[in-house]
């Protein structure tokens, strides 16, 4: 009863990230794809792949247990509340996402070197579902969206410290090895997405009353009869005066005559 009350695929889609992505860090574990291959090398032809690839690679066990979590909770609000675009939402937003990385120029902050490093991890996709689920949310004005932004704004909203250098906030012995142009990246990519497809799937709701012209015969009864059992509510107001014969009684008398 309760997998019924849930859309299919937000089960299934974060099972088979998750699956994804730990049978590859095993196979990185077991000699494939050893040093670079595999990985996002920003402006670098042989780097292209990892536009593909770098997603569901890791560089240690801290790293993916870091990344599961968030990827499938964010996963599963995406395709529970968003499931007509959010086949589109993902797939795009890997893509582009990892291409947005990989045009990047790969310069370091604080001294202004070209530092060419290999990017792997999937907190590029974290940042692009968080900022697209937060910011749809936000757009379509929806109740119920708008909530699920508040929740992802409550427990991801630390996320934004990250698409700037770690070097910004400490003093490091070395180059930090958090790709701030991953996080940038996904989170631009999830803008931009939010944007695009706003108008499709729910949006805020418009009641039936909020319409111009708007009138329910039905409910004008109803408002006529409050109006006649409880009077006292409208002594303060302007009141139709009331027709009395006696106001008539001279234009009777000029009738007669």
């Amino acid at each position: 009863m309760f997998l019924k009350s849930f859309n299919l695929r937000s089960i299934l889609v974060p099972i088979i990230m998750l699956v994804l992505m730990w049978s590859f860090f095993l196979l990185q574990n077991i000699g494939f794809f050893q040093g670079c291959n595999g990985a996002l090398i920003p402006l670098m032809p042989e780097g292209l792949k990892g536009v593909l690839l770098a997603p569901l690679l890791h560089g240690s066990l801290d790293h993916i247990i870091g990344n599961s979590m968030p990827i499938a909770i964010l996963l599963f609000l995406l395709f529970e509340f968003y499931s007509k675009i959010a086949f589109r939402v993902f797939f795009i937003g890997w893509i582009a996402a990892g291409l947005l990385v990989w045009m990047l120029p790969p310069i370091d902050i604080t001294t202004g070197e070209w530092n060419y490093s290999c990017i792997i991890g999937a907190s590029g996709l974290v940042y692009m579902l968080a900022f697209f689920i937060f910011f749809s949310g936000v757009f379509r004005w929806n109740m119920k969206l708008l909530t699920i932004s508040m929740v992802v704004a409550l427990y991801y909203g630390s996320l934004i410290w990250g698409i700037f250098p770690e070097e910004f906030f400490s003093n490091l012995e070395e180059p930090s090895r958090i790709s701030w142009q991953s996080h940038l990246a996904g989170s631009i990519t999830g803008v931009i997405l939010a944007v695009i497809f706003r108008k499709i799937g729910d949006k805020k709701k418009k009641y039936i009353w909020e319409f111009p012209n708007y009138y329910n015969e039905k409910d004008d009864k109803i408002w006529q009869e409050y109006m006649t059992n409880h009077p006292e509510d409208f002594e303060e107001l302007p009141q139709l005066k009331q027709e009395s014969i006696w106001d008539y009684l001279d234009e009777i008398r000029k009738r007669e005559k």
